[in-house]
């Protein structure tokens, strides 16, 4: 009996794992939905708080319109009913808007002096100045707005405290005021005035380009970059000239007569100008020290110096250090985004030649081109 043949084995397929079940995308927009809407509700929480200090804080009637919407902010508390009203003048001095809200530099000036004069509490002012300078006419403007509130209340000292720099329209601003501080580095004086602008014809002429011009006069286009040397009139460097001088003569006559009040109401306390102090009014940089020296600074020190001299002016012992600034509004926020993605977007193109480009060519300026930067 033959025996039955091998059957190989079975032959079985290996099993392959399951893949994992897939997870579901939706997670991650669930997420972003989900921070979303806590994003957009920070917003709203942020638009609701800033409308209600708004309205307890900047809802009472104080000077005007504009000084009404500043919100008072402690800077130094010192359990006190008595106030020193902080302003600052920082960085270029110019006309142009400062915040989303188109407030310039001058309206601000103008609606915190309303809200000063209009606050019992604040005994002093105390201003702090850290600037190159910048456009005559707003310079001009802060200095009017400090003197009148000088000469209306009189009750309420102005002290200045410079910082590194306050310098050209930085001094200018603080020439009418009761005391000045000054850091014996800081960097002031630069007495004068500047015009500036550029000449680009020989650029022009290189890459062919020659203006056509039709003009009414023949200064119409007087000062133009434009013209080659040849086409300048002698008549327009005089009248630059002469405006130059009498802007220069303002800003003497804003020193003379703001440090003559102050040594009057110092009563020999202080430093009064010192004879011929107008030979160092050439643009030089002063130092503290050199400033004090000629009379154009009271006193050297720092802030905590100048918050103590205004107790002593004020005639009081001790008060809380204040501010008012403008509110951050829901609307300004946006606005803020927008600008900071519009100045993201923007080349700013600095020549080297002292005054940035961001600065409107063809104006007169008090100001120290060094630091204009």
């Amino acid at each position: 009996m033959e025996a039955p043949p091998i059957q190989p084995p079975p032959y079985s397929i290996p099993k392959v794992p399951a893949a994992p079940p897939r997870k579901s995308s939706r997670g991650w927009i669930w997420a972003l939905v989900i921070v979303g809407i806590l994003v957009i509700g920070g917003i709203g929480v942020f638009a609701l708080l800033a409308s209600a200090i708004h309205s307890a804080g900047g809802g009472r009637a104080h000077g005007g319109s504009g000084a009404s919407e500043l919100h008072e902010v402690v800077v130094e508390d010192h359990d006190s009913s008595n106030k020193i009203a902080v302003l600052a003048v920082e960085g270029v001095i110019t006309g142009s808007p400062i915040d989303p809200e188109g407030r310039t530099l001058v309206d601000l000036v103008k609606h915190q002096l309303e809200r000063v004069a209009d606050d019992e509490a604040v005994k002093a002012v105390l201003l702090r100045v850290d600037s190159p300078g910048g456009e005559v006419l707003a310079s001009d403007e802060i200095y009017r707005l400090l003197w009148k509130f000088m000469e209306e209340h009189p009750e309420k000292p102005v002290v200045v405290s410079m910082g590194s720099l306050a310098a050209s329209g930085g001094y200018y601003v603080s020439a009418p005021c009761r005391w000045i501080v000054a850091n014996e580095l800081t960097m002031t004086g630069s007495i004068g005035v500047i015009f500036h602008s550029y000449n680009y014809r020989e650029l022009m002429d290189k890459v062919g380009v020659r203006p056509a011009i039709t003009k009414s006069g023949k200064l119409k286009d007087m000062m133009s970059g434009e013209k080659t040397q040849a086409e300048e009139l002698p008549e327009e460097r005089q009248i630059m000239q002469s405006m130059i001088d009498e802007s220069f003569g303002r800003f003497k006559q804003v020193i003379r007569e703001g440090r003559s009040r102050a040594a009057r109401l110092n009563a020999g306390e202080g430093k009064p100008l010192v004879n011929g102090w107008e030979s160092i009014a050439d643009g030089r940089i002063l130092s503290g020290q050199a400033a004090l020296e000629q009379g154009l600074v009271d006193e050297l020190g720092n802030f905590e110096v100048a918050v103590d001299r205004a107790l002593k002016l004020a005639k009081i012992e001790d008060a809380n250090l204040v501010s008012f600034d403008p509110p951050l509004s829901f609307g300004s926020l946006f606005r803020l985004f927008g600008k900071a993605q519009s100045e993201a977007a923007t080349v700013r193109l600095d020549l080297g030649m002292g005054i940035p480009s961001r600065l409107p060519q063809g104006r007169l300026y008090f100001l120290s081109p060094v630091h204009a930067h």
